[in-house]
């Protein structure tokens, strides 16, 4: 493990998760980003479309192309936001819950899986570890120190 860097480290463990959520998917016709995207809008109230990119981390241009590929299977629709006119709430459909709610299921699945083969302190360390990465990151304390 000494000739691998952190950033190997989540590279490669990230890849390998995100192509165990893709298999898994596919044997839905689905993807893990639609998966992802399913449990980031709110159930019950819809999520304004502005709010999702941010929630997920992901650029406008690319949740624009998944929310158009959900439309078209059904599993969200787009009804303008009551309290802002010119916004647009994302609601899940009937069939868009029951894939959020397969989703869900495969996400605790991974979760209690890992669980039971970690203590709890490493898990603790591992969140710790997560979060000082994303915070140095984020407020561009490695590239940008002035």
């Amino acid at each position: 493990m000494k000739d691998k860097t952190i950033d190997y480290v989540l590279r490669t463990t990230w890849l390998s998760v995100n192509k165990m959520y893709n298999e898994e998917a596919a044997k839905f016709e689905s993807t893990m980003a639609t998966g992802f995207t399913l449990l980031s809008i709110d159930p019950e109230k819809g999520t304004p479309s502005t709010a999702l990119g941010p929630k997920m981390g992901m650029e406008a241009t690319s949740l624009s192309r998944i929310l158009k590929t959900m439309e078209k299977k059904k599993l969200i629709e787009r009804r303008p936001n009551p309290e802002d006119g010119r916004g647009v709430l994302i609601h899940l459909t009937p069939f868009g819950k029951e894939k959020r709610d397969y989703s869900k299921e495969k996400v605790i699945t991974f979760n209690d899986a890992i669980k039971q083969n970690i203590s709890e302190e490493q898990l603790k360390n591992f969140y710790d570890v997560a979060e000082l990465i994303n915070n140095m990151v984020t407020n561009k304390k490695i590239y940008n120190q002035k």
